[in-house]
């Protein structure tokens, strides 16, 4: 994701929305690297958000609708405290396989936030204030990266994002160790033609 405007309809989530909100427990059985199963976990992304938080109307659109294994919504607007609770990294990779570029939000757990950078799997966006009570889901946004602003064009209301930084590179090469091997910290996996290949340092 190396572009500096994102656009999309976004999913408004509230404070506190927890790993298990995210991706419940319950499906967390599926081998991620069987793609077949691995499209599950983007069916049921944010399934375990409870309605009152989820911003739909009440027994309206799910954020993946039934039968479908990618969302709608690519951007999320949450709270305080997104990505709470349990440490899986499936959270931000059921994000990622429902389609989901961009999750913006006041503040984050410390490992959502660094398992979303470390895998490449969604860009975590910090809000100068908590702003989700300005969108509502179903809006359609645009996130300027070069200006540090999200921008509900359907209301025509900016807020000020922080820079994401160096996490940046690391999200666009695909991950941690996508990026230690594009700058040369770690031996890349497929050597040049005719060379054999060599363990990674």
């Amino acid at each position: 994701m190396s572009q500096t405007i994102i656009t999309g309809k976004v999913y408004v989530a509230g404070d506190n929305i927890d790993t298990d909100q995210i991706i419940p427990a319950k499906h967390l059985v599926y081998n991620t690297h069987s793609p077949e199963e691995r499209k599950l976990y983007g069916q049921f992304a944010m399934s375990g958000v409870p309605e009152e938080k989820s911003g739909l109307p009440k027994g309206g659109i799910k954020f993946v609708k039934d039968g479908e294994f990618e969302s709608e919504f690519s951007i999320i607007v949450g709270g305080k405290n997104f990505g709470c609770g349990s440490s899986r990294e499936h959270a931000p990779l059921a994000l990622q396989v429902a389609g989901v570029k961009v999750v913006v939000a006041q503040t984050y757990a410390r490992i959502f936030y660094r398992n979303s950078v470390d895998g490449g799997f969604v860009m975590p966006l910090e809000s100068v204030d908590n702003v989700f009570k300005h969108f509502s889901t179903g809006d359609q946004v645009e996130i300027d990266l070069n200006s540090n602003k999200i921008t509900n064009t359907t209301t025509g209301k900016s807020f000020a994002l922080r820079p994401l930084g160096d996490a940046a590179d690391i999200i666009n090469a695909g991950g941690l160790f996508a990026y230690a091997r594009k700058i040369g910290m770690i031996k890349s996996k497929i050597p040049p033609a005719g060379q054999k290949a060599e363990a990674n340092v």
